[in-house]
């Protein structure tokens, strides 16, 4: 079976544009073979949009400021993710103004020309006021920033595969704010004794992304879990054997609460709606909350590869870095520093419990480990290294003034020799010495976890910090 196709997409529903299209009312008598060209054009770019995966809400050509209210109300009442203003031709800011300030959503406003050049030799003025987007934009901006609106662009030509890369960033980077700020993120437990980095205000959440974070009691899912059938746990322990590799160190009795353990997490996940969880319990001699914190590796490992990302130690941020990185296409998985390795220029890091499946660069196997270091309990544990390539590594910080940030590093993750002791770890080269760039990821105020994704993943990060009004700081070599 492989994993990574297995959980390549993610159930999320569609980022919402809004699209409208606009040029001034008065070249239409002058010129009248513009206005259909024009349409033409705004009609590729619904089609281009749509192309991005994207839900468009086309409020249609606008050709004056009343055209332009009339469009404000209907994408307004649309609830769009973000707004997408197509300036086709000359056309003054009060058509879009009102459009940016109602829409309760990041407006971007794109100037895409028929073509990379005009035909000089034989355009006459109509031909000519087809390329004249970018003469507006600079009106666009003055204006935005008079009314308190941020503002943001892309210049091409309609056909513009670079263009459409940058738009297709912003496009993902509103499907992402959306999910942050419709989010419903479970946090379960208790903070980890002592890691004073991991606590985080849980209003500030809310006050840098939006949504909502819900707070559950171990006691919420042992009801679920003993609710549980031996056909429902059979049926898990069956998918868990297909999806894993086990190693011979695996105890059944232990698979099979794993098992038993994750079918209950899949309902607390469906009863509470939730798109995130991050948990914790300390336990103690064996006693049933301990069972189930030790207990939750498979299902939470399971859970992450579905689009519902799981973190251990109570460590909420992370889990919300784990969903925007999964969002983004690229996995994410719970990750902390493991070791250096000096001699071959590594830094390995990796974490035990949870693991996003899709990015295994194999058939990840479980483990059985009888002791979970710093941790009391035992069980079935996640092994495998994230598949080889261009990676991320992604977390948030929380200032002391309460703002969140993002703080990304790009590297590779390369070939080498591994630990086997039932945990997540990857070699990556983020070319450089790894003491140098250990301390400078630190000196960012970043916790001790975080988020490792696949690909480069820093232009997307860089419109997304831009939409939620974050800051994004990178650790390059």
């Amino acid at each position: 079976m492989d994993v990574p196709e297995k959980f390549a997409e993610t159930a999320s529903p569609p980022v919402k544009v809004g699209l409208v299209a606009g040029g001034l009312g008065a070249y239409w008598p002058q010129f009248p073979d513009l206005l259909p060209q024009l349409k033409r054009s705004a009609g590729r770019v619904a089609e281009r949009m749509r192309g991005l995966g994207a839900e468009v809400v086309d409020a249609g050509f606008i050709s004056d400021a009343q055209e332009g209210a009339a469009a404000a109300e209907r994408l307004r009442a649309a609830g769009c993710d973000i707004i997408v203003g197509f300036l086709t031709t000359y056309m003054t800011a009060s058509m879009l103004v009102p459009v940016a300030q109602r829409a309760d959503a990041p407006v971007l406003l794109i100037n895409l020309q028929p073509t990379e050049s005009m035909d000089h030799a034989t355009f006459d003025t109509g031909q000519w006021l087809a390329y004249c987007g970018a003469c507006p934009l600079p009106e666009m901006a003055n204006a935005f920033e008079r009314c308190g609106v941020p503002f943001r662009s892309v210049s091409g030509y309609l056909e513009d595969e670079r263009a459409w890369a940058k738009i297709g960033r912003w496009v993902r980077a509103a499907g992402v704010r959306a999910a942050l700020r419709r989010g419903r993120h479970g946090l379960m437990g208790h903070l980890y004794p002592g890691m004073l980095d991991v606590s985080t205000d849980l209003t500030l959440v809310s006050a840098n992304f939006g949504g909502h974070v819900e707070v559950l009691e171990f006691d919420d899912l042992r009801v679920r879990v003993e609710k549980v059938t031996d056909a429902e746990t059979a049926a898990k322990k069956a998918e868990a054997e297909k999806i894993f590799e086990l190693d011979a160190s695996v105890d059944d009795d232990d698979l099979t609460w794993a098992a038993r353990v994750a079918v209950g997490l899949d309902r607390l996940a469906e009863d509470f709606a939730l798109d995130s969880l991050a948990y914790y319990h300390r336990g103690l001699d064996g006693e049933i909350h301990e069972r189930l914190g030790a207990g939750m590796i498979l299902g939470a490992s399971l859970l992450t590869a579905r689009g519902v990302p799981a973190a251990g130690e109570y460590e909420l941020r992370t889990s919300l870095a784990m969903l925007i990185a999964d969002r983004l296409g690229a996995g994410g998985s719970f990750t902390e520093l493991q070791a250096l390795d000096f001699r071959r220029g590594h830094v390995e890091m990796g974490h035990d419990g949870p693991a996003h499946l899709a990015i295994s660069a194999r058939r990840p196997l479980l483990r059985g480990l009888g002791v979970y270091h710093g941790k009391r309990g035992y069980g079935v544990s996640v092994e495998f290294d994230v598949k080889h390539g261009p990676v991320t590594a992604f977390g948030i910080v929380q200032r002391r003034d309460g703002r969140f940030a993002f703080v990304a590093s790009e590297g590779e993750t390369v070939d080498g020799p591994l630990l086997q002791i039932g945990n997540t770890t990857s070699r990556v080269d983020f070319g450089c010495d790894p003491g140098e760039w250990v301390d400078a990821w630190s000196a960012t105020g970043i916790s001790h976890h975080w988020a490792l994704g696949t690909g480069r993943l820093t232009a997307d990060l860089e419109s997304l910090a831009d939409l939620l009004g974050i800051e994004l700081v990178q650790v390059a070599p």
